[in-house]
This record gives structure tokens, C-alpha cells and sequence, in this order.
């Protein structure tokens, strides 16, 4: 028997219902925003620093990310898996880029749709039924808009104002702000007078950009001078997940051979100041699935006082004399018995070797640093780390990392996006290394200047009965083979 006819009103309300959703997809951009793991970040610090900045490559999301966070503050439609900052209240923010003519075609196009198009207005990230009233017009430059009102879910009326770096510093005085973003890297004094903005209101500053002016004094600010009021995140193209892995190396190959670090990776060029210059690729390699049982594992740690705590894991292939960087951890903010724990479910009984300042008793025990570590079941070595002769020179690891990075010795698993963060902005200043976001390349000098306390053990959460025979009481491994 056939179906009884659908009728008109059941036609009419299916059709309502495909004009709704059309109408959604095309007018309601900010509601299909899915943030990759880096934005996500991003948005997050916003919750504990004043400045932040997403320093990534061409076309890896750092826009698009932008225009979502300054929507969420005009708005005041904080998605549920949002943990940055909000704002209860219609904000006042500014949206900065290099010319009134980027500006426009950049975020005013990413915010509000095609410019000089009425049909495409309300097509960007704000929704179009919360524009408040028609956007303003900016002189000069056709279409380009001077000011916004965005209707706040508080019941107000949130205002942006678009402004560009060719204005000058002197465009960036006046009102008081909640909130800028600047997209693209500002000259600095345009930047400082942008983040002044906001220290009246306890407002906050964002940047999203690509660092082709190498170490500028705005990239230094982030990246050399350490603040527990700024921070930054760095996204790569291995981040951006619209970009399919096959297509990646295409698109690196296609920028100019000096910019393709910073342009696909977000590295600003770091020329004599970068300690490692080998290219990641050459470093990279899949993870290693057999792990030959003869191959030794050693963990090393950084302690993290005052910093992230860092651990690797490497293995050493001393036939070959090949070190592998097998695993890495990056923990702020957790105690000992945490750390421990982490590393006991990748290799419990691998022995661990430590820096200098373990010896250091805690303040509140008293008792050395690494020995809290010992506590919780982890085979610390008896005595700090130091190289075959008793000392303990940076400039001897980094000289060795660096020789067998050159010599093909020196492998690390490709998925450890955390580890090669660090390494792409490991750099010195005025000839001495800057102490910021290096916890795992400290850990990793560790692993090789300790590589012969390492142990042929199986990795995993057991710790196997262990063998003393013909070894001293006391001692974590044999002093002879390292095994």
C-alpha cells in the first residue's frame, strides 16, 4: 500500500526547516567552528595572562581563530568548551592589522562577510541577526568599515573598532579597551600603546600572526622575556588538520627556502641566535613499534622549579650509536607522586637521571629534590648527572645533540609535537641560552650525557625482578656495560 500524500503544511514545514538550516550554514558561521588542539590553547590562556600571541604559519588557522575569539567577545556566546576568559557585559574592543586594505579583506571579511557585497554581509564568524546596526564606513578605502555594533548577550551593545599599523602609534591613544586583536605582527610602539589600551579596564590583548620580521622586538618580548602576565602558542602546519598530510609538503616546498620555517611552522628567523639548525624532517622518523631488546632506556628529567617539569625518554642503539628520543611529558602545575605516575605507565623500570639542582633540598621537607622522586617508586640514579669525567658542561651536550643531529645519530618520533615545539625556538641571546619554553631539550642533554647509566629493560608499568648479580649494592645498573 502507498504512503498517504504528505500534507501541504507537512511539505511547508520540511521547507521551513531546509531554509532554517540553510539560513544557519550561511548566516551562523560561529556556530560550526570546531577549534583544532593549538586554538584551543590559545583560548585557554586567555583565562591567566594579559598577552597572548599565536605565532604560527601562513594559512594554519591563527586568523580564523582570532575572528572566533573577538566574535565570542562581542557576543558574549561562549561556546561549552570554552576555558578562556569571558565577559559578562557588551565589551569595546579594536581589531588591528598592517593596512586599512588588509584590514578589510583579512578580518573585516572573516568577521562580517565579503566586503561590497550586501548579500554576503552577515557571512563571516558574527551572526548576522546580532549585528546591532549597519556598520559604519571607514574613509579612504572603499567598503572598508570603521566601527561595528554587535548586539551582547547580556541584553547590550557590544562596539570593535577597525584599525591599521600604517595610522601610527598616535591612532592607538584615546578610549579605553576590553580587548584587542591584532592580526599580524604591529611595530612596537604601536604596540605598546595598543596593549595601554587596556590596563585601565584589567582588559587583555591577543595577536595572531606569522613572524616573517624574524626577531623583532615584539617576538623577543614573547619569547625571550618570560612573564606570568603573557604567553604564547605556537601552531605549525602539522596542526592545521584542514590541511591533508599529503598536501603538506607540496605547500612547505612552494615557500621561498629561507621562509619556510617561519611560514609553515610559525619559526621567526632566529639566524646566528638558533642553537640546532638541522631541518625537522631530518631529525623525524615514525615511532618505533619493536624496540630491539638490547637497546638501552634512559629517562631524563628537568625538575621544573619555577617551569614546566619535563621527562624523555630515549633509547640508545649502541651498535649503530644512535640515540632515539622515544617519549616526552611537559607537566606544569602537578606534584612528584603525578609525574612519577606518568612516567611509571611508559617505562617503570628504566632508570632516571637528573640534573644538578636535584640535589637541592626542598624548602618545605628538607629533603633533596630528587629523592621525593625516589619515594614514589621511580629508579633514580644515586648521583646527579654528569659526563664520563665528572662534569657537567651544557655547551658539551648541546656540542654532541648538535654532532649527531649532523650525523644522522640523533632520531625523534614524529608525533612528539611538544618536543619539537621547543626545538624550532631553542636560541640564545647574547650568547647565552634563553631559559624559556627549554624543558625538553634540557631533559634530552641529560639522556645524552648520561646515556651509558641506561638499562636493556622491556618498557611498560612493571618492573621486572631485577638481576644484581656482580653488581655493587646500591647501584641502579652495571657501571661496565650500562645494562
Amino acid at each position: 500500500m502507498n504512503e498517504p500524500a504528505k500534507s501541504k503544511a507537512e511539505l511547508a514545514a520540511i521547507l521551513e526547516t531546509l531554509e532554517a538550516i540553510e539560513y544557519r550554514k550561511k548566516y551562523r558561521q560561529f556556530d560550526y567552528f570546531q577549534p583544532y588542539p593549538k586554538q584551543m590553547e590559545f583560548y585557554a590562556l586567555g583565562q591567566k595572562v594579559r598577552e597572548r600571541l599565536l605565532i604560527a604559519g601562513n594559512q594554519n588557522g591563527k586568523t580564523h581563530a582570532g575572528a572566533f575569539e573577538a566574535t565570542c567577545h562581542l557576543t558574549g556566546e561562549y561556546p561549552a568548551w570554552w576555558k578562556g576568559r569571558r565577559f559578562d557585559r557588551p565589551t569595546k574592543g579594536w581589531i588591528a592589522g598592517e593596512t586599512s586594505l588588509v584590514v578589510r579583506d583579512v578580518q573585516q571579511k572573516k568577521l562580517c562577510g565579503e566586503p561590497g557585497v550586501d548579500e554576503m554581509f552577515g557571512t563571516g564568524m558574527i551572526p548576522k541577526d546580532l549585528f546591532a546596526d549597519k556598520p559604519s564606513l571607514a574613509r579612504g578605502v572603499t567598503d572598508a568599515y570603521d566601527t561595528i555594533q554587535v548586539r551582547h548577550k547580556s541584553g547590550g551593545i557590544s562596539v570593535a573598532r577597525f584599525k591599521s599599523y600604517e595610522q601610527g602609534r598616535t591612532k592607538f591613544q584615546g578610549e579605553s579597551i576590553d580587548w584587542g586583536w591584532a592580526d599580524e605582527e604591529p611595530p612596537e610602539d604601536v604596540y605598546a600603546e595598543f596593549l595601554t589600551r587596556t590596563v585601565a579596564t584589567g582588559g587583555m590583548m591577543f595577536m595572531t600572526f606569522t613572524p616573517l620580521k624574524g626577531r623583532s622586538s615584539v617576538v623577543i618580548r614573547f619569547l625571550d622575556e618570560p612573564s606570568e602576565d603573557r604567553g604564547f602558542i605556537a601552531m605549525t602546519i602539522e596542526d592545521a588538520l584542514h590541511i591533508p598530510e599529503a598536501e603538506r609538503a607540496k605547500i612547505i616546498a612552494g615557500f621561498l627556502p629561507h621562509e619556510r620555517e617561519a611560514r609553515a611552522r610559525g619559526v621567526p628567523m632566529l639566524g646566528s641566535g638558533r642553537i640546532f639548525m638541522m631541518s625537522e624532517q631530518s631529525l623525524t622518523e615514525p615511532p618505533i613499534e619493536y624496540i630491539p631488546q638490547h637497546w638501552t632506556k634512559l629517562w631524563g628529567i628537568d625538575f621544573g622549579i619555577g617551569h614546566p617539569f619535563a621527562a624523555v625518554l630515549s633509547l640508545w642503539d649502541r651498535d649503530n650509536d644512535v640515540i632515539h628520543i622515544h617519549h616526552c611529558l611537559r607537566v606544569a602545575d602537578a606534584l612528584p607522586i603525578q609525574h612519577a605516575f606518568s612516567m611509571k605507565q611508559i617505562g617503570a623500570a628504566v632508570p632516571v637521571a637528573w640534573p644538578k639542582d636535584g640535589a637541592d633540598r626542598e624548602k618545605s621537607s628538607g629533603e633533596p629534590l630528587a629523592a621525593a622522586y625516589k619515594k614514589h617508586s621511580l629508579i633514580m640514579l644515586s648521583e646527579h648527572a654528569t659526563w664520563p669525567d665528572g662534569g657537567v658542561s651544557t655547551e658539551a651536550g648541546i656540542l654532541e645533540m648538535d654532532e649527531r643531529m649532523r650525523s644522522g645519530r640523533f632520531k625523534v618520533a614524529a608525533h612528539l609535537s611538544e618536543w619539537f615545539e621547543e626545538y624550532r625556538f631553542y636560541h640564545r641571546k647574547d650568547g647565552q641560552i634563553v631559559k624559556l619554553k627549554d624543558d625538553l631539550m634540557s631533559a634530552s642533554r641529560i639522556c645524552v650525557m648520561m646515556k651509558r647509566a641506561g638499562r636493556a629493560v622491556t618498557l611498560g608499568s612493571q618492573v621486572a625482578a631485577r638481576d644484581t648479580t656482580g653488581v655493587a649494592a646500591g647501584t641502579d645498573f652495571d657501571v661496565f656495560t650500562g645494562a
